[in-house]
């Protein structure tokens, strides 16, 4: 498995719309017409009525800080490059939780509540070249302190 990727989605005829907005420094979630509620991740039917009257929505990209663990090691490429980074989990001002990553900020100052933006990695790597998805280059959505 030589140069093998564990960090980089694989994009499908579904989740493009999600990935090239992605790619263009937007965030997006679902959201049901029939019972209102926003979700994270994107399906085809709402998790929690199971109606398939769902639609893209733009989030506004400010989350708070839920929980994280700082993770020190990992053997996956190109995970274990990274150690240590900072897995969270966030909730979205529309109201769904997400697993994501903490990026630039230092591991002291963490707390349970704080305010963050979303912000985009390129190619699965801070820094890295864009790699090719299906759907064209790959930006993964992660979180950052929010600017004042």
């Amino acid at each position: 498995m030589s140069g093998a990727r564990f960090d980089l989605p694989e994009a499908d005829a579904f989740t493009r719309p999600y990935w090239d907005a992605a790619a263009e420094g937007r965030l997006l979630l679902r959201r049901c017409g029939a019972c209102g509620r926003a979700h994270h991740y994107p399906r085809e039917f709402c998790p929690r009525c199971w109606s398939e009257d769902v639609t893209w929505e733009r989030a506004s990209g400010r989350a708070t800080l839920y929980t994280w663990s700082v993770v020190h090691r990992n053997d996956l490429p190109p995970f274990g490059s990274r150690t240590p980074y900072v897995a969270a989990v966030v909730d979205l001002a529309e109201g769904p939780r997400m697993m994501t990553e903490v990026v630039g900020c230092a591991e002291e100052s963490l707390r349970v509540g704080m305010a963050l933006e979303v912000t985009f990695r390129a190619g699965g790597a801070e820094g890295a070249e864009q790699v090719e998805g299906v759907g064209g280059a790959v930006s993964v959505p992660v979180f950052r302190p929010a600017s004042a």
